[in-house]
Parts: structure tokens; sequence; C-alpha cells
């Protein structure tokens, strides 16, 4: 009897101690930053406008979790600085379907977004968090009409900027 209770204790010890925790959950900014600049991420892809809608994003998702901390598109003046480069942005076709006079055609796309990001604290040399290859993917389905292949990439590529920030800021301030 003192066997199994001792078992019991041991793995429910195991169980509070084994590191799980809900990602999303905490993980704000230092409370010691007050002013995070966020300049304009640069960008390797050539993807007109790109580089705006992730950095607009990556600063929305910053001021959602930093209560009290100004969030700025500068350089100049600030506690911390997030820094990033776009470095790849991929439109790869994973799903086919049989077309007219039968040929293949795609008909499911991914688009891989690459990045390269740094997060510093003014006057700290080592970074709170550096990837030089943070990536996310999305998926969009299109038809068989032709001009209907930009304007699903283009929705993909908003819907994309937004859940790409989410995961950075995430990651970031997680540290996983």
């Amino acid at each position: 009897m003192k066997r199994r209770a001792a078992l019991g204790l041991l793995g429910g010890g195991l169980a509070a101690g084994c590191g799980y925790g809900l990602v999303g959950r905490g993980g704000s900014i230092d409370p010691t930053i007050k002013r995070l600049g966020v300049p304009l991420f640069k960008d390797a892809t050539g993807r007109p406008g790109l580089d705006q809608k992730i950095t607009a994003r990556v600063i929305e998702e910053l001021l959602k979790r930093g209560s009290g901390v100004d969030v700025v598109q500068d350089k100049a003046g600030v506690d911390a600085l997030v820094e990033g480069e776009l470095t790849g942005y991929q439109v790869v076709p994973v799903g086919f379907e049989q077309g007219s006079g039968g040929t293949t055609q795609a008909s499911r796309y991914t688009i891989v977004l690459t990045a390269r990001v740094r997060y510093t604290k003014t006057g700290v040399d080592e970074p709170l968090y550096e990837n030089a290859g943070f990536q996310f993917r999305d998926e969009y389905d299109i038809s068989g009409d032709p001009a209907d292949f930009f304007d699903r990439e283009t929705q993909a590529t908003e819907r994309l900027a937004q859940q790409f920030a989410r995961a950075l800021v995430a990651t970031m301030l997680e540290a996983f």
C-alpha cells in the first residue's frame, strides 16, 4: 500500500513538473522596455508591399502584448529593437486536378514565407531572440479561372502576414 502511494506521489510530482504549458498565454514584453522600435522589415523577396504588411502586423501583435509599451517604426530613442528581413517567398503547387482536354493543373498552392529576425535590447550585445530562418506557411485553393489565381494569392498573403506576425511575436516573447 505504501509503495502504491509513493508511486502515485512520484507520478504526480513528475506530471506537475513536466514543463507543459499553453502556447500563446503569457509572454509579455520585458517591463523595463518602454519604447520598442520596429523599423520597416527589409525585403529581399521582390514582392511589392510585403515588407509593409509584415511590419504593420508585427507592430499590431506587439501592441496587443505590450501593455504600456510605445511601439514605433523607428530605430532612434528606443529601449529595444525588432529588426527583420524577408528572405524568401515561395508559391508552390501542392494539389492537382484533371483539367479539360486531359491536362493536369494545379488547384492548391502553399505560400512559404521566410525571414531573418533579431530582437535586441539597446546596449546589450546578446539578443533576446534571434532566428535566421523563421518560416510560416499558408495554403489556398484556386479554381480553373486564371484571374482567380492572383485574387486568392492576395487573400492568402494577407492571412499569412497576420498569422506570421502572431507566431513570430509569440515565439519572440515566449522564447520557444
